[in-house]
């Protein structure tokens, strides 16, 4: 193991990106369905709404945490924590507990799940219907593919012992 000086500067602009396609991506429209003269236009939102009648409304809580929230916290405590070490500055006060809740809530962190779900969906569903891949399919999976590089750059080790350091 051997430091890397520009790896946490790294690792904050994919946390940063990340987090900001994850706004666009809950934004934008994530596809549209054309069948039978029908026209339907979806974003993530209403895939989370369309479950929230009745017995189903669990279902959509657990939709938006697992897809939506639980990312965007684990992005913004991450950021919260490396932001100040990357500008060599003192740690933010609870910066400890910031990247202990970004590493507690990555096995929660289900975007990878959805947007594999969603893709085999599509597939299923093209031969049917005329499906229009909106903007946000595209931040989502780019969302999935940032954050699987962020997590392979991320050493734990080195993180707590900057925090560590810098905090004395």
């Amino acid at each position: 193991m051997t430091s890397q000086p520009a790896a946490m500067a790294r690792i904050l602009s994919l946390a940063l990106t990340a987090f900001i396609m994850m706004i666009a991506a809950v934004s934008f429209p994530f596809l549209t369905l054309d069948a039978g003269g029908l026209h339907n236009a979806t974003s993530v939102i209403d895939a989370v709404l369309a479950f929230n009648d009745g017995y189903a409304l669990p279902l959509a809580v657990a939709v938006a945490f697992f897809i939506v929230v639980i990312p965007l916290i684990r992005l913004g405590a991450l950021i919260y924590a490396l932001d100040p070490l990357v500008r060599e500055q003192k740690p933010r006060s609870g910066a400890h507990k910031a990247f202990g809740l970004a590493e507690r809530l990555r096995p929660w962190s289900m975007a990878e799940i959805f947007i594999v779900g969603v893709t085999v969906a599509l597939i299923k569903v093209a031969g049917m219907a005329a499906v229009t891949i909106g903007p946000a399919f595209w931040a989502f999976s780019g969302v999935v593919v940032i954050t699987v590089l962020k997590d392979q750059l991320i050493c734990r080790y080195s993180i707590w012992e900057a925090l560590d350091r810098a905090a004395r």
